[in-house]
Order: structure tokens, then sequence, then C-alpha cells
């Protein structure tokens, strides 16, 4: 009777889990950023650092910068550190599951980075950037890998 294939701990897994683990902690940090802008005029911080390190005012992106800010008001910030903490959250579930080898993790991770597919195809089609080329071209390399990781080691019946 052949011995079921044990699952190793393959380097991909261990990458998408850092991986995973480096943007909750990364989110975690905007989050406590926000929280921290609180109460406070923010495009005016801005302003401070620009004059600080010495940036042309006249900049096109950092007048873009500012124009943007100076909406931002406590709501908004509360709002974005709720967002940036769920994210974390759930890439911090992703990220540490994969690193104990488990396989639920694997099914969590393909389950939330496919369902986030149709927004970044829907956002690339709205205003293509390279940056966001690359982040669906990385996501899509880790459904497929997963699921194929998934399949590889199937449990015996």
């Amino acid at each position: 009777m052949p011995t079921p294939k044990s699952k190793p701990h393959s380097r991909g897994l261990l990458l998408i889990a850092a991986f995973k683990l480096l943007k909750g902690i990364a989110l975690i940090a905007v989050g406590i950023g926000a929280l921290r802008l609180l109460h406070r005029d923010v495009a005016g911080m801005v302003d401070h650092w620009v004059n600080a390190f010495r940036v042309d005012p006249h900049n096109r992106y950092i007048i873009w910068l500012l124009a943007k800010l100076s909406n931002v008001n406590d709501r908004k910030l509360e709002e974005l550190s709720i967002g940036t903490f769920f994210y974390a959250a759930v890439f911090l579930t992703e990220g540490t599951g994969l690193a104990l080898k488990k396989r639920w993790a694997e099914y969590f991770t393909i389950v939330t980075t496919g369902s986030f597919l149709p927004l970044e195809i829907y956002e690339i089609v709205r205003h293509a950037t390279t940056a966001k080329a690359v982040a669906l071209v990385i996501n899509i390399a880790v459904l497929v890998y997963l699921i194929w990781e998934l399949r590889r080691y199937r449990p015996a019946k």
C-alpha cells in the first residue's frame, strides 16, 4: 500500500507567507500613522516637511498631494485606519497560517486573493499604472501557485 505524499514546506509557501506578513505589518504602521494624524492639519504637516526637506513647493506632485490632503478630515482618517487594520488582520492571518503549514491558510489565501482580482482588473481598466499591473501579476502568480500546491499535495482518501 503506497504511503500518502507528505507535504514539505516549500520555499514558495514561505515566500508568500513572508510577503503577507510584511504587508500586514506595513498596514499596521499605516493605520497607526493615520490615527496619529487625527485632530491635526494634515496638509499643514506635509507643507512643513516639504519646507524642511527643501522640496520645490511648486512641483506638480507636491501641489497634487497638498490638494488631496486638504480634503482629509478626521472621519476619513478613522475610516482609513479601520480599513488598514482590517486588511492587516487578513494578511497576518494568511501569513501566519501559511508559515505554520496550515492547509486552511492555503484555501483562505486563495479565496481572499481571488476575491480581489475583479477589483484590481477594474482599477487597471479605469486607470492603468505599472504598479497596478505588477500587483495584479503578483496576485495571479500567488493564486496559481497556491492552487498548484493544493492539487499537488491532496490528502489521501
